[in-house]
């Protein structure tokens, strides 16, 4: 992690724009971190409207959409990031790559024993030191960052890049016969995706998913659907690629446009033979999630790049600026908001700053719902407030 301080945002460049500059990339990644950190930080779980709650299995909301949003975008960046470098492998670019793979590796089991030390302190009996390792989650979010980071960024330096397209069109088909022939779509320990987990990591260190009343042991981020996010982030390397090769933004609009629209076609045909979900990540979750990521792109280039509406834009890149950091800000925040108590409630309940918080909201609101909802937006506040103070001083933290 670095430390980086100049007089403007590292938006990625693009030849030709504006200021060799397309602002509504920062945008898009910013409303992903924002949207990440509103469905992951509910005033209760229990509590959920509709669409800021995941799919239970098969299917897509508005909240499947945010994860895959971020891998696009991190495609779409990867892009630029290695351009720089020509493509081409070097001993600098090859250590850079190693290095952000294991931070981001080792960032993802460090919130976790976070977690657990801090939850130790309250409960002696959470024996922190027998689960540090017993039954530490191996995989997770920013491990999936990273382990596709890595395929992603050695594929591009190491492949023809006219050669991606087909590559990825080979991932994404031989996962969907994988799945198809694997028990892929059902909600079962007989799952290949929940078999290979379990082989490979074992049970104690595997996410419990649940659905239809049942929870069992099938990691959303597990080894096997790490193969389709793969492809997901080349994907958003190839929009990315071709957005920079036209010069005019009009022309950058129309490409994402096409791109999307044809995705986004595909992904709902094939959905009626290959079904759509997250958790399994199918085939057609990668192809209708990134058509609808590649046109918003082309939308925000549009409004912001081509129009100049940009008024409304800084409330998002402050967090588009410092994606990961904030994330991350905001994961930690969960953490100490949940587990540090300030004494106990007459009930019994512990005083912390997330009840404390869901009881001011609960008395603001007129539902359950409203009131959790409230709290998740209360929450991306706070976590926006921080990240522009370095906004604001011109401070972005690479992870």
């Amino acid at each position: 992690m670095a430390k980086k301080k100049t007089n403007t945002p590292h938006t990625p460049a693009v030849a030709g724009s504006s200021g060799g500059r397309l602002l509504a990339v920062d945008i898009l990644r910013g409303i992903t971190i924002a949207g990440m950190l509103l469905v992951n930080n509910p005033g209760s779980w229990s509590n959920l409207y509709r669409p800021l709650a995941h799919a239970e299995w098969i299917g897509l909301t508005p909240t499947d959409l945010v994860f895959p949003f971020f891998v696009f975008v991190m495609g779409v960046a990867m892009y630029f990031s290695l351009r720089k470098f020509d493509f081409k492998p070097s001993r600098p670019l090859i250590w850079k790559i190693v290095r952000r793979t294991v931070i981001l590796f080792l960032i993802g089991w460090l919130v976790q024993w976070f977690g657990m030390a801090l939850r130790g302190i309250y409960d002696p009996e959470s024996h922190f030191f027998e689960k540090m390792f017993g039954s530490l989650r191996i995989l997770g979010v920013f491990q999936r960052l990273a382990l596709v980071y890595f395929f992603g960024s050695m594929i591009v330096i190491l492949f023809n890049q006219k050669f991606i397209p087909w590559l990825t069109g080979i991932i994404l088909a031989v996962y969907a016969i994988i799945l198809g022939t694997g028990n892929g779509y059902d909600f079962s320990i007989n799952n290949i995706i929940s078999q290979i987990d379990l082989a490979w990591l074992g049970e104690k260190h595997m996410y419990h998913e649940s659905a239809f009343g049942e929870r069992i042991a099938l990691d959303p981020e597990g080894i096997l659907s790490t193969l389709p996010c793969i492809a997901h982030v080349l994907i958003g390397f190839w929009v990315g690629r071709m957005i920079t090769l036209h010069r005019e933004n009009e022309v950058r609009v129309s490409t994402a446009l096409r791109w999307g629209a044809v995705m986004l076609l595909a992904g709902w045909l094939l959905q009626y033979g290959i079904p759509c979900g997250k958790k399994m990540w199918s085939t057609t979750f990668v192809l209708i999630t990134c058509g609808i990521a590649s046109s918003v792109l082309g939308l925000l280039i549009y409004f912001i790049d081509i129009r100049g509406r940009k008024r409304w834009c800084r409330f998002f890149q402050a967090f588009g600026v410092n994606p990961l950091f904030c994330y991350l800000t905001g994961t930690l925040l969960a953490i100490v908001f949940g587990a540090v108590r300030f004494g106990e409630y007459e009930d019994g309940t512990p005083r912390t700053i997330h009840n404390l918080l869901t009881r001011a909201t609960d008395w603001l609101t007129f539902s359950p719902e409203a009131s959790s909802c409230l709290y998740a937006i209360v929450f991306v506040l706070i976590t926006w407030a921080l990240g522009y103070a370095l906004y604001r001083k011109k401070i972005y933290i690479k992870i």
